[in-house]
């Protein structure tokens, strides 16, 4: 399947074999984008169908394999399908046939488990409809929408996607700025943007521009600058900048050159706020310093790129805590939204990117995991930091976004 890289709300369609997931997106999107047959087990992989949400906007649909699906590659196609839970931002659970079973529980309980808002819909409507009582019966039990709906007559469309948005949590689509809360308008922010072998030819990376239309939607200035040409702008500064963010590879440079009266801290970290568990990633550093010989490391990325020597995640990271503590570390470097290589008891720690390329639902689905089994979690920029002895620092003065 894709990487997360669409920052836009993510539905995921589940239900049995030949239940209509497929067409009901067809139906929501008014054309056939999505590939329609009786025979079942028609979708394999989850499949990423992107479309505008009328009166809402545009969003993401996750068509998926049947949760029913047998036979060796019938369990990988619902492994696939599972795993794709981690990318969502509402479930919508399509049942028929009057069928509710301890299959249909399962899942629903496991969208309990990872805090996934979802709808029922009845499909196939047109070919046997819900007997008495029983949509009623489930709706009451479990608390949520069930919709009659059937793609032969599309009447309750409007009903559906009225549901769709009324569950959608505005968390989802509406964020609070990166680093509203720590600036004012006119405030001048000094964003410090190195450029290495990994910066894309002609264009800055994706935390970067982030960071610069924040800055700019608070009626801030920003004033950026490569590393090299700070110390002369402090120097000269007509005005001295409110704050300093700084790509995390440079943070103990960055620390030397910008005066402690100014409060500094990363790209990284400052979207690990916005988007992670950000008081567990802060306790979650300091077991950096706690490390034994032999310990394993999750390292998760969020994005997929070619791999050079300078690669932050596979190469300095690694690097720099074998330099830190002198020991004997492994490494496990996943990306995406890849499954994990292990289970995650094998890992004394877990550390995630910035996540630019995710949304919040998916960083935090990604680590919430590790979490609730007291595997410490840390972030690319405070790992940084902390290796660097600049971690007080660039923590000191953030409290988590509400």
């Amino acid at each position: 399947m894709k990487k997360g890289k669409d920052l836009k709300p993510h539905i995921g369609l589940y239900g049995r074999r030949n239940y209509g997931k497929s067409s009901l997106i067809n139906v929501i999107a008014g054309q056939e984008i999505a590939i329609v047959s009786p025979e079942a087990g028609t979708t394999t992989d989850p499949v990423k169908k992107s479309l505008e949400l009328q009166d809402f906007g545009p969003v993401v649909f996750i068509d998926t394999a049947g949760m029913d699906d047998k036979g060796m590659l019938g369990e990988k196609r619902v492994a696939k399908t599972r795993q794709s839970l981690h990318q969502i931002d509402l479930a919508i659970l399509l049942i028929a046939e009057n069928r509710w079973d301890r299959e249909e529980e399962e899942w629903i309980e496991e969208f309990k488990r990872l805090e996934i808002p979802f709808l029922i819909v009845y499909n196939k409507s047109d070919l046997l409809p819900p007997r008495a009582g029983f949509l009623e019966k489930i709706s009451q039990k479990l608390g949520v929408a069930c919709i009659e709906f059937s793609a032969m007559k599309p009447q309750a469309l409007n009903q559906l996607v009225e549901a769709i948005r009324k569950a959608i949590p505005e968390r989802s689509y509406k964020q609070p700025g990166i680093i509203g809360d720590l600036m004012q308008a006119d405030d001048w922010i000094l964003l410090i943007t190195p450029i290495d072998t990994e910066a894309p030819e002609g264009r800055m990376i994706l935390p970067q521009v982030q960071l610069i239309r924040d800055v700019l939607d608070h009626d801030g200035v920003a004033i950026v600058l490569k590393e090299s040409q700070v110390a002369a702008y402090l120097k000269n500064q007509i005005r001295k900048p409110a704050l300093a963010i700084t790509d995390s590879q440079i943070f103990k440079q960055a620390n030397e050159l910008v005066p402690a009266d100014i409060p500094l801290t990363s790209f990284s970290i400052v979207l690990a706020r916005l988007k992670g568990y950000f008081e567990a990633y802060v306790e979650g550093t300091r077991h950096l310093s706690r490390l034994k010989e032999g310990d394993r490391i999750l390292i998760l990325e969020s994005c997929t790129h070619h791999v050079t020597c300078d690669d932050i995640g596979r190469y300095k990271i690694p690097g720099w805590l074998r330099t830190y503590s002198s020991l004997e570390l492994s490494f496990d470097v996943v990306s995406g939204l890849d499954a994990f290589p292990r289970a995650l008891t094998d890992y004394a720690m877990v550390i995630q990117c910035g996540g630019c390329v995710l949304t919040q639902k998916q960083v935090r689905n990604r680590i919430r995991e590790a979490i609730a089994a007291g595997i410490p979690v840390s972030n690319y920029g405070m790992t940084i930091a902390f290796l660097h002895g600049v971690f007080e620092r660039a923590v000191s003065f953030l409290k988590p976004l509400s």
